[in-house]
């Protein structure tokens, strides 16, 4: 069982104080994300995988084991999530592309709500192997779909019998599928925020090899090193992927304002 020493909470006034303005306007930045141990643990972050299937890097971020499940330090949830969430507002505010991935169907839906809300392209299907290392050849495709759209939209397909345009229409919904999410990415994105490091373990492969940044949850099972900011957290339960995304929402928002 991993054991920590409890620390005491500073107080942010007595803190500004000692520090000048200087002091105080650095602890005001602090609490612009507002992130709260207590709403993560309601939400559920804290809670890991068995014990049995730890990744020995996730170490650093435990605090203990309850019934067999380690439990995520969430004092180093917060700092590391920080550390992102600072990331991702520069990342927006430079006008850079961050790309949203995550495929399990208990997240699907709100990652391509979050992503829609906030303008950014999105994958929640089946990650499309060369989709980085081979983004020529995607684009392509990506041109044909928008093409094919096109061309229905403007009533061109009208002269083709009913056979042909239901078969039309099922590969523009087959097309849809693969490439609805990313059909306005023109180049490759900046930065990947994954909701599961390792079954997008092949998407975090890809950007890694071509110099993207990998924002990711990272639960007790995953090398929280294959990510740029890692994020300590539970990435199977909805409410915990939720108020992640919450506050990237928030945080992006605030971007672009």
């Amino acid at each position: 069982m991993i054991k920590t020493k409890e620390k005491l909470p500073k107080d942010p006034a007595l803190s500004a104080k000692r520090a000048g303005p200087t002091g105080q306007a650095k602890i005001e930045k602090k609490k612009d994300f507002k992130i709260n141990t207590e709403e993560m643990a309601q939400a559920g972050l804290h809670f890991g995988h068995r014990t049995s299937r730890i990744n020995p890097k996730m170490m650093p971020y435990l605090s203990g084991v309850r019934n067999t499940v380690h439990i995520i330090d969430l004092e180093k949830t917060k700092e590391k999530f920080e550390e992102a969430l600072k990331f991702i507002r520069q990342l927006i505010s430079e006008n850079k592309i961050l790309l949203m991935v995550g495929t399990k169907i208990q997240v699907k839906e709100l990652v391509k709500e979050m992503a829609i809300e906030c303008g950014l392209p999105y994958v929640n299907e089946r990650w499309l192997g060369g989709a980085f290392t081979n983004f020529g050849i995607i684009k392509k495709r990506i041109e044909y779909f928008k093409d094919l759209e096109k061309k229905k939209a403007g009533g061109e397909l009208e002269k083709y019998t009913k056979k042909e345009r239901a078969n039309i229409d099922e590969e523009l919904r087959d097309l849809d599928t693969k490439f609805g999410g990313i059909k306005n990415l023109e180049k490759l994105p900046d930065a990947i925020f994954v909701l599961d490091m390792k079954k997008e373990n092949l998407a975090v492969k890809e950007a890694r090899m071509e110099g993207i940044k990998v924002i990711g949850i990272t639960d007790t099972n995953v090398d929280p090193t294959f990510a740029d900011y890692p994020i300590p957290a539970n990435d199977d339960a909805i409410s915990s992927v939720k108020y992640i995304l919450d506050k990237v929402v928030e945080v992006i928002k605030k971007a672009k304002k």
